[in-house]
């Protein structure tokens, strides 16, 4: 169904990629549970993501289920796949892929089962291969569902087009422009009127995660929102313990200040979750409305990231009003391109800023 596939951008450049993959024919098939009202298809897709996050060597940045297609904004850990032993590569596995013989809540044998497969060495690089591959990874979200709708409806068939599509993510602005289009998803569709009111979105979980934490976080998220610096960062330390990627990348500053601490790695340096809640919905009042007021602490957003508003609307503008993004890569300019095109040891095809139709 999902095959592995060599990359069109070699992972060493960028580990970044947005994923798409479109029901059969784009019905309406994860809308529609008339089939097995038990079960919640959209819903089902979050709970699988979260748990190919926590055992792939892959982690989700965003995602966005609609009713007749998904994205997934995946960056690849290889280097993490590299270091785990044996035992934890096939503990991994089976957590993706339980064995229909094990008892999963007997400790005693699920310890027996793994010492004695983790001495199979030839298996054990085959699966560390496996969950570090982002065609896998895929493979492992599409499939099974494909196969628990066809018992549902009693039938067999093709779920999914055959392959998914996946564009190389080659910069930050290109990383935040794609963020932003993928949690816009439902905005742009018309089953949204804010960013997360959006069912099915990593910033409706986001926000949720927030939410959960207590009145105290929810006021601050609320001061980052109206453009508060202070509030603003504070948000941002709220999403180490969430399963999605942080927005913020805090380790350098973490690092620097509090000499050494660890963090989780985030998407974007300096550039906390309450900031990226400003540009989404700056950006979603300027798509719904065709214009929008400029906020406090929007353009001092987009000067820190050394970019403007005009091109931002601009690309904004392109991506959420495209019936389909074209290309296999995205960068936010000509010479990031020609950097990559140009690097010693790498043959690319038919390399161009992508941007969107």
């Amino acid at each position: 169904m999902t095959m592995a596939r060599k990359y069109l951008v070699d992972p060493a450049v960028t580990r970044w990629y947005h994923c798409i993959s479109r029901c059969v024919r784009q019905t309406l098939l994860l809308h529609d549970n008339s089939r097995d009202t038990k079960r919640d298809w959209r819903q089902w897709i979050e709970d699988r993501l979260q748990l190919l996050d926590s055992n792939f060597a892959i982690s989700v940045g965003g995602f966005s289920v609609m009713d007749n297609h998904l994205h997934v904004l995946c960056r690849l850990d290889p280097e993490a796949a590299d270091r785990w032993s044996p035992q934890e590569v096939m503990r991994r596995w089976i957590a993706i892929y339980p064995p229909k013989t094990l008892k999963s809540d007997d400790e005693k044998a699920v310890r027996q089962w793994l010492e004695k497969h983790a001495k199979d060495a030839r298996r054990v690089t085959l699966l560390r291969d496996r969950l570090k591959n982002l065609g896998w990874f895929m493979k492992s979200l599409k499939e099974p569902l494909a196969r628990l709708a066809n018992k549902a409806d009693g039938c067999r068939g093709t779920f999914w087009e055959a392959r998914y599509k996946s564009i190389a993510i080659l910069d930050d602005d290109a990383l935040l422009a794609t963020s932003t289009y993928i949690d816009l998803n439902p905005l742009a569709a018309g089953i949204a009127s804010t960013p997360e009111q959006g069912l099915h979105t990593s910033i409706h979980q986001r926000v949720e995660h927030v939410c959960q934490k207590g009145e105290k976080e929810i006021e601050r998220l609320k001061a980052a929102r109206r453009g508060s610096v202070a509030a603003s960062v504070a948000a941002g330390a709220m999403e180490q313990d969430h399963w999605l990627v942080p927005i913020e990348d805090r380790r350098t500053a973490l690092r620097d200040e509090a000499g050494g601490l660890e963090c989780r790695e985030g998407m974007l340096e300096s550039f906390p979750l309450g900031s990226y809640l400003l540009v989404l919905d700056y950006t979603g009042r300027l798509f719904r409305e065709g214009k929008a007021n400029m906020e406090a602490g929007v353009k001092e957003v987009f000067d820190r990231l050394s970019s403007t508003l005009e091109a931002w609307q601009t690309r904004a503008d392109k991506m959420l009003h495209a019936k389909s993004l074209r290309g296999s890569f995205f960068a936010s300019n000509n010479q990031t391109v020609a950097e990559i095109t140009t690097a010693p040891g790498h043959h690319f095809r038919n390399l161009s800023p992508q941007p969107p139709d």
